[in-house]
């Protein structure tokens, strides 16, 4: 009896084994809460507010869930911020037409000449 149960527990076994193998699902990202334009516009405006480049004064409107930035800003990587922060509020499209000025521009060159040359040594 015992040898019979033994045998059955590696059949089991065996037929667990054997079946294919089950793909792993792919974990769905987190999806983005759905917004009304306004509510939209108005939580990347606070957003915006509460971060660090709230002195540049970005206007934000919003249309069908498309964020649109405009505004000047003395920093470059201002630019870039404005629109992470709009797309981790929710915006499906970001269109980023915040100038930036010639300063900030000669001045990120300036440092990317000299990154270049301090990486050359």
């Amino acid at each position: 009896m015992r040898h019979m149960f033994a045998m059955a527990a590696v059949a089991l076994f065996l037929a667990a084994a054997l079946q294919p193998a089950e793909a792993p699902t792919k974990a769905q990202p987190k999806a983005a809460p759905r917004w009304k334009d306004a509510e939209l516009r108005k939580a990347i405006e606070d957003r915006l507010a509460r971060s660090a480049i709230a002195a540049d004064h970005f206007k934000v409107e919003v249309t069908g869930g498309v964020a649109r930035i405009t505004g000047k800003t003395d920093v470059m990587q201002h630019k870039g911020v404005a629109t992470r922060l709009a797309r981790s509020m929710g915006a499906k499209e970001v269109r980023n037409e915040v100038e930036v000025s010639e300063a900030a521009r000669q001045k990120a060159a300036a440092q990317l000449a000299k990154g270049r040359k301090t990486a050359g040594k």
